[in-house]
């Protein structure tokens, strides 16, 4: 059997198709029940489903094409059930304790979802379209064990161990740590503050160096040339995603601030819990994993530029602190009133 055109021989338009149609259903399913319980099921059900389809329905069965496609649904299988088992140990996902009965809040959660699943599946949905794998549409295959073969299939490992390992121990942490303000830094959190982020990302661009040998190696048509290359804006998406939308900027700052409160705040924790938070901001890398040893003395800019420890990420006790504590007590005011 021949691969399967659909609207286009990139598989650009069905997949975005699919994917509207499932976070759609999602959507709605979401709003009509109140729940939260499918939200991030949503978006590991979209990758394998677009993973399955494109595979099968490109139909050439290539070794690269079944081992990237059989990569991606493992991982989104594997995320998907660790995210549901997580929310229904914990009984709710509280980022959507406002978003819930707000129609136009929550569209825009499954928009995003839409856009999230269907660009960072773009290397693997294009590898498997006719337009690079047919030899009847000007592609064809490379033997499998090419150099950026090799490569991607390290960095996809890599990655995905590291995620693992991180969602693992954190969520071990929580449950098993009954201590406030206990910080978590055993294990690849002791290495990395954000190590599940950091192996999100290395996996994706393994992704993409494992799917590229037919552009690199001269046996795509132009179209699919282009096309793969292009497909770089998968690994680019997730990479800037998390590192300056929906990752570290809802983690960092905020985390510090609650750590800063802890010791200044209007209530105070006994000990200084801000002191040893600080000393751990000092001796951990922000996302790539390093030895405290070795990125300990690293010269803070250093920190800053190369290992991407930006200052907007720092909460800033001696310009921003006045504020934090003012705002905590006008929201215990309010709860008591």
């Amino acid at each position: 059997m021949s691969p399967v055109t659909v609207l286009d021989q990139y598989y650009l338009a069905i997949t975005f198709l699919i994917s509207l149609g499932l976070q759609g259903a999602l959507f709605a399913i979401c709003f009509i029940f109140q729940t939260d319980k499918v939200t991030d099921l949503g978006g590991s059900i979209n990758f394998f489903i677009l993973a399955l389809f494109t595979l099968l329905a490109g139909n050439t069965y290539y070794a690269r094409n079944i081992v990237a496609s059989v990569y991606v649904m493992v991982w989104s299988f594997r995320l998907g059930a660790f995210l549901f088992y997580r929310v229904m140990k914990t009984g709710k996902d509280g980022r959507f304790d406002e978003m819930r009965s707000a129609v136009t809040k929550l569209g825009g959660f499954f928009l995003f979802q839409l856009f999230w699943c269907w660009t960072v599946s773009l290397p693997l949905t294009i590898l498997n379209s006719p337009a690079v794998s047919d030899p009847a549409r000007g592609g064809g295959n490379v033997k499998f064990g090419t150099a950026s073969d090799i490569i991607g299939i390290i960095l996809w490992v890599v990655g995905y161990t590291l995620e693992v390992m991180a969602d693992q121990q954190k969520f071990t942490f929580k449950f098993n740590n009954s201590q406030k303000g206990a910080i978590n830094d055993k294990g690849v959190w002791g290495w990395s503050r954000h190590p599940n982020y950091a192996g999100e990302i290395i996996l994706w661009w393994g992704m993409y160096a494992l799917c590229i040998a037919p552009a690199t190696h001269g046996v795509a048509s132009s179209g699919g040339r282009n096309a793969l290359i292009a497909s770089v804006v998968g690994p680019i998406f997730i990479s800037l995603l998390l590192y300056f939308v929906s990752g570290l900027p809802q983690s960092e700052k905020p985390t510090q601030k609650k750590y800063y409160l802890m010791s200044h705040g209007v209530d105070p924790e006994s000990g200084d819990k801000w002191a040893e938070y600080k000393a751990y901001l000092n001796r951990t890398s922000i996302l790539f994993p390093l030895p405290p040893a070795l990125y300990r003395p690293l010269p803070k800019w250093v920190k800053q530029t190369i290992l991407l420890d930006a200052p907007m990420y720092r909460f800033d006790e001696h310009k921003e602190g006045k504020e934090a504590v003012e705002e905590q007590r006008k929201k215990m005011a309010q709860s008591d009133n």
